[in-house]
């Protein structure tokens, strides 16, 4: 049976579909893009902010008419938006056979052939373990990413309990995946030609704390850094509070790890932040950045900024521009704020417009874009690493001028940054090839070079 399986959302999401994808392959099932293919349909599904919401209930809803028609055996639904609306699902959109919470996509299989053995319309069972289960690691994976990189998800759930946000409620509280079966994992995917490992969890920095009693991060990365394979090991997720210096000497000293952080801080006013829930303040992501760039002069910052949260004033938005302004972070995304139902900050007073919030969003943006194609500018001269990402067909007889290749340097995660454009290479280079680029102009975001 041929299966088609959506996978929505984040990165950790992902990981999901393919320990899933794992399961169902060892089963003897198959996987298909294509609808008119599909025998079968598994929607893992996201709802982090209402744009990923909707985006999971009209996959859903169009996978739905092909269940009604009988085109489609079988319609499981897992992720984040079953997890929190399990009820709702089942009652507007009874097509789904079977609803999967997030800590029961181990059931995936059984799920699905009990709706083919029942083989009527509509099976409605659900599987829901205790939100707070141990994540486990260790198991058979099938890549989706290609081949060239891919993720190695940490830790489950959050103990923060930022006001704006919902996951702790849908994904439980914080739970690391045993170190041992962590390594087995990054061995599997280095087993299957993956060369960039991106570390990822809702929050990175605090692995450890629940099963060790202590921030196990920097060991976790010495044992990454001992596979072989891997040529990049890429650090996600860092809460600015919980980065230690025992984790910056970590980056620093070990050759394979990225100089790379994804330090998310919202908001650069204390106000704010205190009423989001953060743990710092202004004053410390300063100093925080100050170290960082102390210790790895070329290490790349991205960070993310909501603009609009409830109370914001024009003086609280003018810090965080502020912030920007100063601070010059290498990579920066604003979202505007999602008033997400259960929430604390759904219900706060002073909700802001959503012209105000994507008027600050632009603002904002608009300054990231000058310090973008500034710092794109500076990296004229210099010499760095660089991964082949594929070949740019019409770039000219390579007898003459040479091809073109797109890859990404250190400063540039898979998806959500930029690339680097290498002209003039008179030899084939393959997807994954890593070589030294020497930066000869930009454009933009992205820069160009020749091959060292």
């Amino acid at each position: 049976m041929k299966i088609l399986f959506v996978s929505l959302g984040c990165d950790k999401n992902r990981v999901d579909t393919e320990v899933m994808l794992g399961m169902l392959s060892g089963r003897g099932f198959t996987f298909t893009d294509d609808e008119e293919e599909a025998e079968a349909a598994v929607v893992n599904t996201c709802c982090f902010i209402n744009d990923a919401k909707q985006e999971s209930i009209d996959t859903i809803l169009e996978l739905s008419e092909r269940r009604k028609s009988g085109q489609l055996k079988a319609l499981i639904v897992t992720g984040c938006l079953a997890q929190r609306y399990q009820e709702e699902i089942q009652k507007e959109i009874p097509e789904v056979d079977e609803i999967l919470g997030i800590s029961s996509t181990d059931k995936i299989i059984e799920a699905l052939e009990e709706t083919l053995k029942r083989n009527k319309l509509f099976t409605h069972k659900n599987y829901f373990d205790d939100i707070n289960r141990k994540p486990v690691g260790g198991q058979k994976r099938i890549v989706t990413t290609g081949g060239l990189y891919d993720y190695l998800k940490i830790a489950e759930g959050c103990d923060k309990h930022c006001t704006y946000c919902i996951i702790p409620k849908v994904r439980g509280n914080y739970r690391s995946v045993p170190m041992e079966q962590l390594l087995v994992d990054a061995q599997n995917l280095a087993d299957q030609g993956v060369t960039e490992l991106i570390l990822v969890a809702q929050e990175t920095t605090l692995y450890g704390t629940d099963l060790y009693g202590e921030k196990k991060l920097p060991e976790l990365l010495h044992k990454l850094c001992k596979i072989d394979g891997f040529k990049w090991i890429r650090i996600m997720y860092c809460y600015p509070e919980e980065i230690t210096k025992e984790l910056v000497q970590t980056i620093k000293e070990e050759p394979k790890i990225c100089h790379y952080l994804d330090i998310p801080i919202q908001s650069g006013s204390d106000r704010i932040l205190k009423k989001m829930g953060r743990r710092t303040n202004n004053a410390e992501i300063r100093e925080l950045v100050s170290y960082l760039r102390q210790e790895i002069p070329d290490i790349c910052i991205r960070t993310t900024l909501i603009s609009g949260f409830p109370g914001e004033t024009a003086a609280d938005h003018n810090e965080t521009y502020d912030l920007v302004k100063d601070l010059k972070f290498d990579r920066l995304g604003v979202f505007t704020y999602s008033q997400e139902e259960d929430t604390p900050a759904a219900t706060m007073p002073d909700q802001v417009t959503e012209r105000v919030k994507n008027t600050r969003r632009n603002k904002l943006m608009r300054l990231q874009q000058e310090i973008a194609f500034e710092s794109a500018s500076n990296m004229v001269g210099r010499t760095v690493d660089a991964v082949v990402e594929g070949k740019i067909v019409d770039s000219g007889d390579s007898n003459l001028d040479g091809f073109t290749y797109v890859a990404r340097t250190y400063k540039d995660a898979p998806d959500i940054d930029g690339f680097v454009f290498v002209t003039g290479v008179h030899r084939e280079l393959m997807t994954g090839d890593y070589l030294k680029v020497n930066i000869t102009g930009s454009n933009e975001y992205d820069l160009i070079g020749e091959e060292a």
